[in-house]
């Protein structure tokens, strides 16, 4: 029993990582169609400003989170304009051309910073102790940053102007600007929340996963997996992807191999897509 709490506490942390760094792609390539796969690298560049801000400029830690969400929505931004904005709907380029930019993006790091990890402080230390059950105070941290990410972006989305322009976008871009509304703009601001959000992950995640140029790419997969699992334009859908994939694989790994856990959930969700491919919350649903 000691054992399935500390794995049940352990994979509702990850879960709660895996769905902050993967909303972002959730937004971008769910909602704007726009297959993103520099997506890592705006975690990682979230996470060096993140570094820079604290190790350097001795900026509190939670200010300097949101400074890196900000840097990186600024740099996603300045990408849709010069680049993703020629683009939209051909698929082919707008892979090669964010691919394309993993490569600047992870060199561009490697010459400022060096190839070497950068190590930061857990901002909150300590454990807190439940019986024979220890959990880390940050990891409780990670899970009410996630919660609010959630909340906030489903205000964003549905209890604002900005977000009905986006939804309606979302169905008919052509209807929709001939309605008067500025695509251009959406798309824009859009595409900077999205880049945002994984900045802002991955602030949250470098002291406890690291910093390091590469660091981004492991969050890739798994990040197209919670998206196809949980709907491909669905918040709440990508919540419960993350929950689904990563408390599954923590809580098998507790009683079996990693690699197995981890085999059986991908067999699982090939099953789940196979029966439900839009995912578990599809827009016809939510509707």
């Amino acid at each position: 029993m000691t054992i399935f709490i500390s794995q049940l506490l352990n994979g509702l942390s990850n879960s709660a990582i895996l769905f902050l760094v993967s909303v972002g792609l959730v937004i971008i390539f769910g909602m704007m169609d726009v297959v993103n796969m520099a997506h890592g690298e705006f975690i990682m560049l979230g996470a060096y400003c993140n570094c820079v801000c604290v190790n350097m400029l001795h900026i509190p830690f939670f200010v300097s989170v949101f400074i890196a969400a900000l840097f990186s929505g600024a740099v996603g931004m300045v990408v849709e304009h010069l680049l993703i904005r020629r683009i939209y709907g051909k698929v082919a380029e707008t892979l090669l051309v964010t691919f394309a930019l993993t490569y600047v993006f992870q060199q561009l790091i490697r010459m400022l910073f060096g190839p070497e990890s950068q190590s930061m402080e857990e901002p909150v230390p300590g454990l807190l102790r439940v019986g024979s059950v220890a959990f880390p105070y940050y990891n409780l941290v990670l899970i009410v940053m996630a919660a609010a990410v959630l909340a906030g972006t489903l205000l964003l989305f549905f209890k604002t102007p900005y977000g009905m322009q986006l939804r309606a976008a979302t169905q008919n871009r052509s209807i929709t600007q001939c309605l008067g509304i500025n695509v251009a703009n959406i798309n824009l601001l859009t595409f900077g929340y999205g880049c945002a959000l994984a900045g802002f992950a991955g602030a949250l995640i470098s002291p406890v996963k690291g910093v390091f140029p590469s660091m981004g790419t492991a969050y890739v997969v798994d990040s197209f997996l919670v998206v196809i699992l949980g709907g491909l334009n669905s918040v709440i859908g990508s919540c419960a992807g993350a929950f689904v994939i990563d408390e599954s694989i923590t809580l098998m790994s507790g009683y079996m191999s990693q690699i197995t856990s981890k085999l059986l959930v991908f067999v699982i969700i090939i099953v789940l897509v196979r029966f439900r491919p839009n995912g578990l919350f599809s827009a016809k649903e939510r509707r």
